[in-house]
C-alpha cells in the first residue's frame, strides 16, 4: 500500500496500521459536556453510521443524507413508537474524510438532559448482532483515527493536551503536537538514523570492496552524524523539560517576615480575598496553594507562614516555619515580601536567604524581592535609596528589588511584568514557543533512542553488526513514539484511557 503524502509536512503517512476483515461495531457517544446546555452534540461513528441516520430521521434517501460536510436540520423519530424526538443540526462525514476515516455523524441536538437521553437511547434500540452498536470508550474515537492513519500518535497526544490546556502558553504547547510539527521532527530524526544505518549496512554487505582508510572515513561519518542528532535530541528534551512545568505550573512561593503583606499580595494578584490578612503576627500558619492565570502562564502561588525567630513562635507556627522554608527551597521562583519600614531583618530570614542562592533548584537564579507598603514613603526621591538599602543588606543586585503597594497597587503592574519575564527564562519560550510531548515520549527517547546512540558508541569499531543494531534500537523507538512501530498494541490503551469519553 503506497503512504499518503502529506505536502506541508512532506512526509508520508500510513494509511492503515492494520487490516481486519472483522467488522467494528459503531460506536457513539455524547461529545459535549453532560448536563444541561443550550446544545449537546451527540457523535457517531463507524460502518452502521448511514444506516443510523436513515433510521432516525425516517429518510430512505442515502443521496440526499450522506452529503459531505453539509449541515442540514433534520427531525429525529423514535425507531420504534416513530415518536418525534428533536429537530437537530446534522453533520455527515463521509469517511475517509473524516476525524476518524470512518463515516461520522455528529448530531446537534437540544441539550435538555431529557433529549440526550431519548436520543441516545434511540441509538442504542438499534443495535443488532450483525451490526453492532455500542457507547464507545474514553478516546476511542480518537483511537480508531489512529488506526486508520489520520494522525499518529503524538498528534493524539497533542490533541489530548489541547483539551486539557487552562492557559495561553499551555495551549500553545500543545499546538506544536496538534499541528504534526512533533510528527514531522520525529520523522526527520528516523531518517537521519534510518540513512546511517544503511551506510553501516553498506559496509557489513560489501566491506571487502573498500579499504581499510574508507570504512574507517565512513564509520567516522557515521559517528559524527550520530553526534550532532544526539545533541538535537537531547536539547529538545530539556526545552520539553522547562515547557513541561506549563502544564504542572510554575511553582512561586511568597516567603518574607510576619506582617509583610504576602497574604495582601496573593489577595491582589488573584483579585480575590483568597486568604485571611489580619495585623496579628502569625496569621498564616499554614503553606496555601493558589493556582493562577500570569500573563499567560499557569503559576501556582504559595503564600507561607511569616519567617521568624523559633523563640518567639509556638508549636503550631514553628511548624509552618518549616513548611514555608521547605516549600521556597522546592520553587521555581520566590518572592521575598519586606516592609519598606521594616528597621531590621531577622537573622533566621537572611539564613534562609542564604540556603536559597546556594540551593540547586530554579529558584537560586529567581529571586526577587518586593518591597511593600511603598505608600508609606512620602517623598519618591527615597525609593532609589530604600532599594540600595536592601540591597546591601541583603547582598542581592538592585535589579532584583521593586516597590509595590498592596493598599492601592502601586507597582504591582511592574511586579507582574519582572514575573513573567523571569517565567520565560524559566520555560525557555523567551525567543520560541513552548513545545510539549508526552512523559511516555520523553522517556522513550531517553530510554531507546539516547541509549541506542551509546551502545552504538561502545560497539563502534568492535562489532560493526551491533554498533548496526543499536541504531536500529533507536529507529524502533521513535517507531515507539510515533505508532508506527510493530507491536504498538500494548501501549495505546494507555495513550488513550486518559481521553475523555466521545473525543
Amino acid at each position: 500500500m503506497r503512504p499518503r503524502w502529506n505536502p506541508q509536512l512532506r512526509c508520508p503517512r500510513v494509511l492503515k496500521r492494520w487490516v481486519s476483515d472483522v467488522r467494528l461495531p459503531t460506536i457513539y457517544a455524547l461529545s459535549t459536556k453532560q448536563g444541561r446546555s443550550a446544545i449537546a452534540v451527540i457523535r457517531i461513528s463507524g460502518p452502521s453510521t448511514l444506516d443510523i441516520f436513515k433510521r432516525l430521521s425516517s429518510i430512505d434517501d442515502e443521496e440526499r443524507l450522506q452529503r459531505h460536510r453539509l449541515a442540514s436540520v433534520r427531525k429525529l423519530y423514535d425507531p420504534k413508537s416513530g415518536v418525534l424526538l428533536d429537530e437537530a443540526l446534522s453533520l455527515f462525514f463521509k469517511g475517509p474524510n473524516s476525524y476518524t476515516g470512518e463515516d461520522v455523524l455528529e448530531l446537534h441536538v437540544h441539550g435538555g438532559n431529557a433529549v440526550v437521553k431519548c436520543v441516545l437511547n434511540a441509538i442504542k434500540y438499534l443495535h443488532e448482532s450483525a451490526a453492532p452498536i455500542r457507547y464507545a470508550d474514553p478516546g476511542e474515537f480518537s483511537r480508531r483515527g489512529f488506526q486508520n492513519g489520520k494522525f499518529d500518535l503524538t498528534e493524539v497526544e497533542g490533541v489530548r493536551d489541547m483539551i486539557d490546556a487552562e492557559t495561553e502558553f499551555q495551549r500553545v504547547s500543545a499546538l506544536s503536537s496538534l499541528k504534526g510539527e512533533t510528527r514531522h521532527l520525529f520523522h526527520r530524526w528516523r531518517t537521519e538514523i534510518v540513512k546511517n544505518v544503511a551506510l553501516l549496512t553498506t559496509v557489513i554487505d560489501f566491506g571487502e570492496d573498500h579499504d581499510i582508510e574508507e570504512v574507517n572515513e565512513l564509520f567516522g561519518r557515521v559517528a559524527k552524524n550520530i553526534d550532532l542528532l544526539e545533541a538535537e535530541i537531547k536539547n529538545y528534551l530539556e526545552k520539553v523539560k522547562r515547557s513541561q512545568i506549563l502544564m504542572k505550573g510554575i511553582k512561586l512561593s511568597l516567603i518574607g517576615p510576619p506582617n509583610a503583606g504576602k497574604s495582601s499580595l496573593l489577595n491582589v494578584l488573584s483579585d480575590s480575598d483568597s486568604v485571611i490578612v489580619s495585623d496579628i503576627p502569625g496569621t498564616t500558619r499554614d503553606s496555601i496553594d493558589i493556582p493562577l492565570d500570569v500573563g499567560g502562564y499557569k503559576v501556582v502561588i504559595g503564600d507561607t507562614a511569616g519567617i521568624r525567630s523559633f523563640e518567639d513562635a509556638d508549636i503550631i507556627e514553628k511548624e509552618g516555619i518549616k513548611r514555608a522554608t521547605t516549600k521556597s527551597l522546592n520553587s521555581d521562583v520566590a518572592v521575598i515580601i519586606l516592609p519598606v519600614d521594616l528597621k531590621e531583618i531577622n537573622s533566621d530570614l537572611i539564613k534562609h536567604l542564604e540556603n536559597l542562592k546556594s540551593s540547586t533548584s530554579s529558584c537560586s537564579e529567581n529571586i526577587l524581592v518586593a518591597l511593600n507598603k511603598s505608600d508609606l514613603l512620602e517623598d519618591p526621591n527615597q525609593h532609589s535609596q530604600i532599594i540600595k538599602q536592601f540591597s546591601g543588606a541583603l547582598k542581592l543586585p538592585e535589579s532584583t528589588f521593586c516597590l509595590i503597594s498592596c493598599a492601592n497597587r502601586d507597582g504591582i503592574d511592574s511586579l507582574m511584568g519582572t514575573l513573567i519575564e523571569r517565567f520565560k527564562i524559566i520555560t525557555l519560550t523567551t525567543n520560541s514557543d513552548p513545545i510539549s510531548i508526552s512523559q511516555r515520549s520523553q522517556d522513550i527517547l531517553s530510554n531507546d533512542v539516547l541509549h541506542g546512540f551509546q551502545e552504538f558508541r561502545s560497539y563502534n569499531g568492535i562489532d560493526d553488526v551491533l554498533a548496526t543494531e543499536s541504531l536500529r534500537y533507536s529507529v524502533e523507538g521513535i517507531g515507539k513514539i510515533t505508532g508506527e512501530a510493530v507491536g504498538i498494541e500494548e501501549i495505546l490503551g494507555v495513550v488513550f484511557s486518559s481521553f475523555c469519553i466521545g473525543k
